[in-house]
């Protein structure tokens, strides 16, 4: 019975689209992967224009980040790596047929989503008590204002893009939560968990780049 049931999810899982559920799989995993290497382009962009600044301003940019919270940036990078752990858990546990467990490990995700999301909210709050937001009311007492203020705008362009597509995965990883807890993700059908779990690692690998450029200019010095 409990085979005959596999196999009606697995069937009502398939789209019409395609001939089997392995090929579905296939086609949608190549679609993620191509979409994350836009993605890499996208963030690319920024990357590079930001090294390129940093290289003409090395002395302004490294100013500016010694503004930065050092702390707070490294406590998101633990969060975020906690966040990678628990949706490599969630995967699993799809992979398995676990579906409570899997429910458990999205919500873990989200919640620490979540956490790093409100420590942003923090951050942003103190720079825009500083002035430290690029605009008419920018104000930097340092040595280097124009540096500074091109420091900040690429660090709220890349901080900010990167907590949207936060936002995007916790929504996503929301719409999982009542299928995890249904138990439909088994052996067989298991992808959608799988492809999130994909964008989540990359969002994560992301901020692993971002917090070393951005929060630790010059202080090896």
């Amino acid at each position: 019975m409990r085979e005959a049931h596999a196999a009606h999810e697995a069937h009502a899982a398939l789209q019409h689209q395609f001939d089997t559920l392995e090929q579905q799989k296939e086609a949608s995993t190549l679609g993620m992967w191509v979409f994350l290497v836009t993605e890499i382009m996208f963030f690319g962009g920024l990357f590079c224009a930001y090294l390129i600044h940093r290289r003409q301003a090395y002395e302004g940019f490294a100013e500016a980040s010694f503004h930065l919270d050092v702390g707070l940036g490294a406590f998101n990078t633990a969060v975020l790596i906690g966040s990678s752990l628990t949706m490599a858990l969630a995967v699993w546990a799809a992979q398995v047929g676990r579906g409570k467990a899997c429910f458990g490990f999205l919500v873990g995700t989200i919640g620490l989503g979540t956490v790093f999301l409100g420590v942003k909210v923090v951050e942003y709050s103190h720079k825009f008590h500083e002035h430290h937001v690029p605009g008419e009311r920018f104000h930097w007492t340092g040595a280097h204002p124009e540096a500074a203020e091109v420091f900040y705008s690429l660090y709220f362009a890349m901080t900010g893009l990167h907590a949207l597509h936060m936002i995007a995965g916790i929504g996503v990883l929301a719409a999982l939560l009542l299928p995890a807890w249904r138990g439909r993700y088994s052996a067989a059908y298991h992808n959608p968990v799988e492809l999130t779990g994909l964008y989540w690692h990359f969002v994560d690998i992301v901020w692993i780049f971002l917090f070393p450029l951005l929060y630790l200019i010059g202080r090896h010095g």
